[in-house]
């Protein structure tokens, strides 16, 4: 099959047209359907499948942390949503409202939630009284509206799937330790599960969450260069508590205010795995993340013996990895061709001669490297193989990460680095937001994060304005 000729539908080369072919991916690799609501996609199968497997693994180290999942309503009225003034003003453009209920006009408009702090909050004044009902460690999985300009599938819709925890602690100290908790355990799955290496670090107030006392993020780097913040975590201190009237009695009878968290992750992590690990024949999905981890393709499957020995194959490696079966009539190049689009880690291929030789041949999605192997050996081969491949694509993606982080010492070098390197910008900041502003009206880059484990000072300065420096800052152009 000619390198420039794919027998699925053309994908967009990524050197040629990034964006364009970020589009091409989760069309033709089956993840999203166009609905006809504008910026609001409809997911297919295959996408809602990858979803599934993050759900499952995030939900199971949520609860390993103690964590219990409760469920809110979809609507805030609009009284509620006005309590936490600097919380409203931070979502007000996005918000989606409710104004009829059937015929009739509503007394009190009805907000479709973009985020429901005021919903946990009008929920737990009620059901704290006490130091004895504390901590509240819930976490809820839905959808969420906002009213975004620009969309764009996974990264950026209207409507989107996520999880939201929001607990609630009788000290400062328990509320910081649970947000940084839960943005490490972000952190350890996108590395583990996606093979997407992540910067962890704080947000500058300008990028915090409206309401919060602090932000914690994980910031990805995808393959054009640009950051992706995959998941978040914030400490509210108690500036949600005091406008709701959130208080509970402690061991001396005395009334204190809880302090809270709010931590989520979304379907954009689905937007990062394809920009982090694809190439331009489509997906390339990490093994443990992948909804089907092997595809068995029978060769000449009309010949005798062949489909059922497939059958037998696939029914073996079931029991080691997510196996499917292509016994359809398509051609084999053709269904090579779809199974790389799809981003299928291994595909085994099994012909008439392999079958009499007693063996097939394994070839992996993210190098296209061929590996003969005995019938004999095929599980034990195939578990190493997929821990194999999870491994070197972190070690890959790992690599294009740090070899894109650029250290920039003053204006000069940062707005070269801007106008041609795609990539992180280290650099010093001298605290005051009006760099920030400067930088990102310049040069279209925004604060990403004050890194937890990189403060190294690469100079005494700020990077924009020459004065005294006080946090490293890695930025960056951003989806």
């Amino acid at each position: 099959m000619a390198k420039d000729k794919k027998l699925v539908e053309e994908i967009t080369s990524m050197s040629e047209d990034f964006a364009r072919w970020y589009t091409d991916v989760v069309v033709k690799a089956d993840l999203i359907a166009y609905s006809s609501v504008k910026g609001c996609m409809i997911i297919k199968p295959d996408g809602y499948a990858i979803w599934e497997n993050i759900q499952h693994e995030l939900d199971r180290r949520f609860k390993e942390t103690g964590v219990q999942n409760v469920y809110m309503p979809m609507f805030i009225p609009e009284s509620l949503l006005q309590v936490e003034k600097d919380h409203v003003e931070g979502f007000a453009p996005e918000v989606a409202w409710v104004t009829h209920g059937g015929l009739n006009e509503l007394q009190e408009r009805l907000c479709v939630r973009p985020t429901s702090e005021t919903l946990f909050c009008d929920f737990y004044k009620d059901i704290i009284q006490s130091h004895r009902d504390l901590p509240k460690v819930y976490n809820q999985w839905c959808s969420v509206v906002r009213w975004e300009k620009e969309t764009r599938p996974f990264l950026r819709s209207r409507e989107f799937l996520w999880q939201e925890g929001h607990t609630a602690h009788a000290t400062a100290e328990e509320a910081e330790e649970r947000t940084v908790q839960m943005l490490n355990l972000y952190a350890d799955f996108c590395e583990e599960v996606l093979a997407m290496p992540v910067v962890r670090g704080q947000k500058t107030d300008k990028e915090k969450f409206a309401g919060a006392d602090a932000t914690y993020t994980i910031e990805a780097l995808m393959h054009d260069g640009k950051a992706l913040q995959s998941g978040t975590s914030h400490n509210f201190g108690t500036n949600f508590s005091k406008p709701f009237g959130i208080q509970y009695t402690d061991k001396n009878n005395q009334l204190q205010y809880v302090y809270q968290t709010s931590w989520g992750m979304t379907t954009r992590l689905i937007g990062a795995i394809i920009m982090v690990h694809g190439d331009d024949s489509g997906l390339v999905l990490p093994p443990r993340i992948a909804p089907t981890q092997v595809m068995v393709i029978p060769i000449q499957q009309r010949k005798e013996g062949v489909l059922e020995k497939a059958a037998e194959v696939c029914q073996r490696l079931g029991k080691v990895a997510r196996t499917k079966l292509d016994d359809s009539d398509k051609s084999p190049g053709w269904k090579f061709s779809e199974a790389e689009m799809r981003g299928i880690p291994v595909r085994v291929e099994l012909g008439p001669k392999d079958i009499e030789a007693g063996k097939c041949v394994l070839v992996r999605r993210d190098t296209r490297e061929k590996i003969e192997c005995p019938l004999d050996a095929l599980e034990e081969t195939v578990v190493a193989l997929l821990e194999t491949i999870q491994k070197e694509m972190f070690e890959r993606a790992k690599a294009h990460r740090d070899s894109h982080i650029y250290d920039a010492h003053n204006y000069e070098e940062f707005t070269e680095i801007a106008n041609n390197k795609p990539g992180f910008i280290r650099a010093m900041w001298c605290g005051d937001e009006a760099c920030e502003n400067k930088i990102k009206e310049d040069l279209a880059v925004t604060s990403r994060c004050m890194p937890f484990n990189d403060q190294e000072q690469i100079s005494g300065v700020c990077a924009c304005c020459g004065k005294p420096a006080k946090k490293l800052v890695y930025w960056g152009k951003a989806y």
